[in-house]
């Protein structure tokens, strides 16, 4: 019997067991993995298929977020309208988009047009046209897009720290330029298309409602034949040209009232044995709205509405970043802040409270996450796409748990050192 007189009793995530749903894999007939998460909950599903296709592939300045941009720009049958009235037509809804390293098509129906809705999604994947006028106007909405963003400070700080950290010619640190996309082509874009996006570079992750039957349907669209260019493309490789000079203050706009800061250096990518660690570490720093940062420069100063610090979700290449923008009479305060922060994790213990408190933080979200299997299959795709098995996922939870405040200062020791940082403000 309910007790209304009694409290419940209040549970720590440190408390709790955390597992991912179990993950099935199974190969289509033309050899892609399809990851899937079955739970019966709602009858919808969401597949996605990811490519390594990103920035990291392309062989010119734009070239992998435009594919993906102009995937429903038209097929050798269909306008790019007529694509989208089909997939509407079934509440069906279609996102491409291209980051870093990956391309990630993902598609959400109801379960029972998944057979009307997957012959379109064959056709975009080896059928589309890329027509000049649609490739016109994204030219030129693309264009009209970077004209308004040049003008803001954060926007050019962006690009530009990452152009310190990388070098202008590294995929991670170049970015586009009018001409880039006047060099746009429907010949290029067919190459990086029928390249990248084939049966032999493709992963599936399928979440949501579904049977046996939907399975074999997906084989029969997507996995039946051996659709594209079938030879499996070495990864490239680049090198790092970081700029010597550290130090940098730019004026994009003479009449701002406020800096655009940028804090970064190199870092580990996810495969070194500090990245869990460090994810701690950086929460307590400048990681959620009860960091250090927030509470020293937001909330005891006042210089700035948010300030954040993370790491990048790069394959290749690291980075620690600490972002924000401030007054611009205050912007020299900040970055001193900042480093004031650094040096306090560095000398100083973190109470058990606080540590406590960030622990339960950074649990508590990951219960959140594994709420579902569209959640669940997110994990287990960021698993897989790196190159880890579950035992991963299992690390980092002990590693949340068990992580002390010695630990913790050993980290801000090795890290935050202001000597690696590059400073960037942008006016």
């Amino acid at each position: 019997m309910l007790q209304r007189t009694q409290a419940p009793h209040i549970f720590s995530p440190i408390e709790f067991e955390f597992k991912l749903q179990p993950l099935l894999t199974r190969q289509l007939d033309n050899g892609i993995p399809l990851h899937y998460i079955s739970d019966n909950i709602e009858p919808v599903l969401q597949l996605e298929l990811v490519f390594p296709a990103g920035q990291w592939f392309e062989s010119q300045n734009g070239i992998a977020q435009a594919t993906a941009a102009l995937l429903k720009s038209g097929t050798s049958t269909m306008t790019s309208f007529e694509i989208n009235a089909a997939f509407e037509q079934y509440g069906a809804s279609i996102k491409a988009g291209a980051g870093s390293d990956w391309t990630s098509i993902t598609v959400s129906c109801l379960t029972k047009h998944l057979s009307k809705v997957l012959p379109l999604v064959a056709d975009l994947l080896t059928d589309t046209q890329f027509p000049q006028s649609e490739i016109d106007l994204y030219i030129q909405n693309a264009k009209q897009r970077l004209s308004v963003q040049l003008k803001k400070g954060d926007f050019i700080a962006n690009r530009k720290i990452d152009e310190f950290l990388f070098g202008i010619k590294h995929p991670y640190g170049k970015y586009m330029q009018y001409h880039d996309y006047d060099a746009i082509t429907q010949q290029a874009l067919l190459l990086h298309l029928k390249t990248y996006y084939t049966a032999s570079n493709c992963n599936l992750f399928l979440a949501g409602t579904f049977a046996e039957s939907d399975i074999l349907c997906i084989n029969t669209y997507l996995g039946s034949t051996v659709w594209n260019q079938t030879n499996i493309l070495p990864s490239p490789t680049y090198s790092l040209n970081p700029e010597s000079v550290k130090k940098h203050r730019i004026v994009n706009d003479a009449e701002s009232v406020q800096g655009a800061i940028r804090i970064a250096s190199d870092f580990p990518e996810k495969t070194h044995p500090d990245f869990t660690p460090m994810i701690v570490l950086n929460t307590l720093f400048g990681g959620y709205f009860g960091s250090r940062l927030m509470s020293n420069i937001r909330e005891e100063k006042g210089y700035t509405y948010g300030i954040h610090s993370y790491m990048y979700n790069n394959k290749h290449n690291g980075v620690y970043m600490i972002s924000t923008e401030a007054g611009k009479e205050v912007c020299e305060a900040t970055i001193q802040e900042i480093y004031s922060e650094m040096e306090l994790l560095k000398t100083e213990l973190v109470s058990d409270e606080e540590l406590t408190l960030v622990k339960n933080y950074l649990l508590g979200n990951i219960l959140g996450d594994l709420d579902g299997s569209f959640q669940n299959i997110q994990r287990w795709k960021n698993l897989i796409l790196n190159g880890f098995t579950e035992d991963r996922f299992k690390n980092n939870i002990q590693t949340y748990k068990t992580i002390t405040a010695e630990k913790l200062m050993e980290l801000a020791q090795k890290y935050y050192n202001p000597e690696l940082f590059y400073e960037l403000v942008v006016y």
